[in-house]
């Protein structure tokens, strides 16, 4: 048993590991060459100011007395700009919008195990063609451009991380140090001569990241007064620091300005999913080589913007967020970053048609030179016969496309329209090459993980049988020379196609699954001899419920009102069973905790709408214990002191991590008997829990708690209603006394319903106050009682650890139960281990190559939380066959030396 619990975990590492190697692989590649626009660009340097966390409609939309919240951009937009929505990508956070913006392409999505901190491969980006830039703001976003950039041309000017606190009584302060910091960067140069003659070069940049409109909206919402009048305060530093410009360059007319935003921000004050308020950000382009203000004559846009912000005469022109990197590559001469897959938006410039026609003919070339490269690298590690090549673009036809587009340019003027067009549709073609090659081998490993999972599926279902129902069979030697046979021509084809060295995990380990499967054949032989000796009816009806049980759940993971109608379902099980009649008490208590469970699903996701009054209710309802009184103290006392930026108290900080740390020593000090362990562990996890609640959440731990203690007390008394002649009673079950062997007894087809009741309160643990699979459906409020200067990863620890605080109880909930049910652990997990493989099959079976970023990436995210549930289920197992052997084999000892 203790070998199938270790290999088990290894082949759900290997699964859980693969979803990353299928849809989680790196984008990029290397080895292109860097194209350029052979024609004077028409500005020598480019401005970028980037609003951190703005929101489209919080910058256009006028105020409720019909004026301006920006009246300066205001002003660019209507008289001497071009403007439009930028449309973002999933994730909506910091690090991949700026990628998208300055380098040109959507965040390679391994990345996503750095926390979009740190992309795993060096790329270009406009930076780094530049030949100087100089960028001041958040001390996390400008690193990373710089140690990415080749020579040492990219200067960078930070605040200290300190400055990023969410109780800060002005986070405006961080846009007004940026703004103090490059004026007097530019008093500095006048009597620097060096610096001056660097900054009077061509290709320069200035990047100012804006940091405190993103932080006041995390801080008080995006309708804040604070946050609204953040945007009030850039758009009047912005329109200072153009006149500084243009004053420090004697008004040349050569500099160019671009305003936009990485991500916007929901109206609860998080960003990471796909709403519109995320993906929907500002973008206002001015100066040298802009095309100036124009009016709109028919709006080509039917989402009804242009008319809620007043903007019905300006013609808006959008684009996609990695378009922003060709449009300044353009402006001021640079090459396009390598990397980037954005199209110039031409109806951004102010320049000749054959400007426009030569400049998107190097965006198309540049993205073409990706395709190539990924198409070779695809060809060398592919046996030739086998080579599947994009019919769209085979070398022949790349040469044409080329060869003609460059023909049109030549011919002048009346051509140039048609060359536009027909580079446009090479960049298309270009792009589906590109996902085309980079999801060339998707099929293929997926099918092999999809045969590996079925495989393992199946012969843990053979091994219940086997140990439980006293089937045996003889192993044959003919059927594992066979199989390792085919391992071996599995090997050597990976091998002739130089393939990596996972794919031999993913393409062998069904090899040696399946050979485990076809081994327990005999046992599925004897299973059907024994078929007419089974009560068919019944083993049918926990078929469908079982089945239908694994697609409720399913869909709950989309739809979490779907649990409610599972809880309201599970509140009828003792009138079914017939237990109501015979411990009314205990069923009632049943029934309501299920239905006031049933509530929580229905309710808005936690964080939308903070409301800590619910915490105080839940004192006054549930507990009068010290130490939980005070811990609703130390929430309302810091949520008050932070509404009053006087910042985070030290006493609550103090107060707040002593009660973290001693929530897992307590439950260590108290009584090891059923009941009082449980009460222990419940009060110490609450109170941490209490801690991270900003609204109706707090009530969530003690109902889930209630239903888990009415659940033990149903269990017993079905084992009751049995006749159980082994039954414990739950008053004197004690974890420390030591298990007799004589007493475990074997599975039996009611096990099903409990093993399926845990993965069913698993799932409520998960889903109960919010879909987690969503970025943005936590609220750094949560851990404002621990601290407020912005920490990702102990900011993230401490949310984790409040999504997992229900999973603790739910838990401890089931090994309470196999204790008193006299079931191995090991055994009644098989069950599960079944169920949660099913959902995680399903998962993986809904996750598609077509369809939005945002559809795929839910479907791996659900595929990700299940694998992850599972992988730690194993891992407790392993730990407590470890813990209770000694046990065991002292109930054995025991159990001889009576014969």
């Amino acid at each position: 048993m203790m070998i199938f619990f270790i290999v088990g975990l290894i082949v759900h590492v290997v699964f859980f590991l693969s979803i990353f190697d299928i849809y989680f692989t790196s984008p990029l590649v290397h080895g292109m060459t860097p194209q350029h626009v052979p024609l004077a660009p028409p500005a020598k340097r480019l401005v970028l100011f980037v609003a951190d966390g703005l929101r489209a409609d919080s910058l256009f939309k006028p105020d409720d007395n019909g004026t301006g919240r920006a009246p300066y951009l205001r002003s660019v937009i209507e008289e001497s700009g071009t403007w439009g929505v930028s449309h973002t990508r999933v994730p909506t956070e910091s690090r991949p919008g700026h990628v998208a913006l300055i380098a040109g392409f959507y965040e390679d999505v391994s990345a996503v195990a750095k926390g979009w901190k740190e992309n795993p491969v060096e790329f270009d980006s406009v930076f780094n063609e530049s030949r100087h830039t100089w960028c001041w703001g958040s001390p996390d976003i400008l690193p990373m451009f710089a140690k990415g950039a080749t020579g040492d041309h990219v200067y960078t000017y930070t605040y200290p991380p300190e400055r990023e606190d969410f109780a800060s009584t002005d986070a405006s302060r961080l846009d007004t140090w940026v703004f103090d910091e490059v004026k007097d960067f530019l008093n500095v140069a006048k009597s620097n001569e060096t610096l001056l003659n660097m900054l009077h070069e061509e290709q320069n940049m200035f990047f100012l990241h804006l940091l405190g409109i993103d932080t006041n909206g995390h801080a008080h919402r995006p309708m804040s007064k604070e946050y609204l009048e953040n945007i009030g305060l850039v758009d009047s530093g912005v329109a200072e620091f153009v006149s500084v410009m243009d004053d420090f360059y004697g008004h040349d007319g050569k500099t160019a300005y671009i305003f936009t935003s990485d991500h916007g921000m929901t109206n609860w004050g998080s960003h990471g999913a796909g709403h519109p308020s995320e993906t929907l950000t500002p973008l206002v382009a001015w100066g040298a080589g802009v095309q100036t203000a124009q009016r709109e004559g028919s709006h080509k846009y039917d989402d009804n913007y242009l008319k809620e912000w007043g903007l019905e005469t300006s013609m808006r022109v959008d684009v996609n967020q990695a378009d922003i990197a060709p449009l300044m590559s353009s402006l001021i001469g640079v090459p396009f970053p390598v990397n980037s897959v954005g199209v110039l938006p031409l109806n951004y410039l102010n320049n000749s048609q054959h400007f426009k026609a030569e400049s998107i003919y190097a965006n198309a070339i540049q993205i073409l030179e990706q395709f190539r490269v990924k198409m070779a690298q695809k060809k060398e590690t592919t046996i030739s016969f086998l080579f599947t090549p994009y019919q769209p673009l085979t070398d022949s036809k790349q040469m044409d496309f080329m060869r003609n587009a460059r023909n049109l340019i030549q011919k002048g003027q009346s051509d140039e329209a048609v060359s536009i067009r027909y580079c446009e549709d090479l960049i298309v073609q270009a792009m589906e090459g590109l996902s085309y090659y980079h999801t060339y081998d998707r099929l293929f490993l997926g099918s092999s993980v999809v045969l590996g999972f079925i495989g393992w599926t199946s012969y843990v279902v053979l091994f219940i049988l086997k140990t439980h129902a006293s089937l045996r069979k003889p192993p044959t030697n003919i059927l594992g020379q066979m199989f390792l046979c085919i391992g071996l021509l599995v090997a050597l084809f990976l091998m002739v196609q130089s393939s990596p060295w996972t794919y031999y995990i993913y393409c062998l380990l069904p090899v040696p699954v399946w050979f485990s499967v076809m081994r327990e054949f005999e046992t599925l032989a004897s299973l059907v001899r024994s078929v007419p000796s089974l009560p068919l009816s019944k083993c049918f009806g926990y078929f469908l419920l079982v089945t239908f049980g694994i697609e409720l759940l399913v869909v709950s993971f989309f739809y979490r009102a779907m649990l409610t109608l599972g809880l309201v379902v599970l509140a009828l099980w003792p009138m079914v069973s017939g237990l109501y009649t015979k411990a009314k008490f205990r069923s009632l208590s049943w029934m309501l905790s299920c239905l006031f469970l049933a509530v929580f699903p229905l309710l808005p996701v936690v964080g939308r709408e903070p409301d800590v009054n619910y915490v105080i209710l839940f004192v006054c309802i549930c507990f009068q214990m010290m130490q939980v009184v005070l811990c609703a103290y130390i929430l309302t006392s810091t949520h008050s002191s932070l509404q009053l930026k006087q910042g985070l108290p030290l006493f609550n900080q103090l107060v707040s991590w002593l009660t973290l740390v001693s929530s897992f020593l307590i439950p260590l000090l108290s009584s090891t008997r059923l009941f009082h362990r449980l009460l222990s562990i419940l009060m110490s996890l609450v109170c941490v829990y209490l801690l991270l609640s900003t609204g109706y959440e707090a009530l969530f731990p003690p109902v889930l708690s209630w239903l888990m203690f009415a659940w033990i007390n149903i269990e017993q008394e079905t084992m009751n209603t049995q006749g159980s002649s082994n039954r414990t009673e739950l008053s004197s079950t004690d974890f420390a006394e030591n298990i007799d062997i004589t007493k475990i007894r074997q599975l039996r087809l009611d096990d099903i319903q409990r093993s399926y009741f845990f993965v069913f309160f698993i799932i409520i643990a998960f889903f109960g106050c919010g879909n987690i699979a969503s970025i943005n459906s936590f609220d750094p409020a949560s851990v404002y009682c621990f601290l407020t200067v912005f920490n990702p990863f102990i900011m993230g620890g401490l949310l984790m650890w409040k999504v997992l605080i229900p999973f603790v109880i739910v838990m401890c909930t089931f090994e309470s139960i196999q204790v008193s049910t006299q079931l191995s652990s090991r055994s009644l997990f098989l069950v599960v281990l079944v169920i949660s493989d099913l959902m995680a099959l399903h998962f993986f079976f809904l996750v598609k190559d077509h369809g939005s970023w945002l559809d795929i990436g839910t479907s791996i995210s659900h595929y990700v939380i299940v694998m992850s549930m599972t992988i730690f289920l194993m891992l407790l197992s392993v730990m407590t066959h470890i813990l209770t052997s000694k046990r065991i084999l002292i109930g054995r000892k025991r159990k001889m030396h009576f014969r």
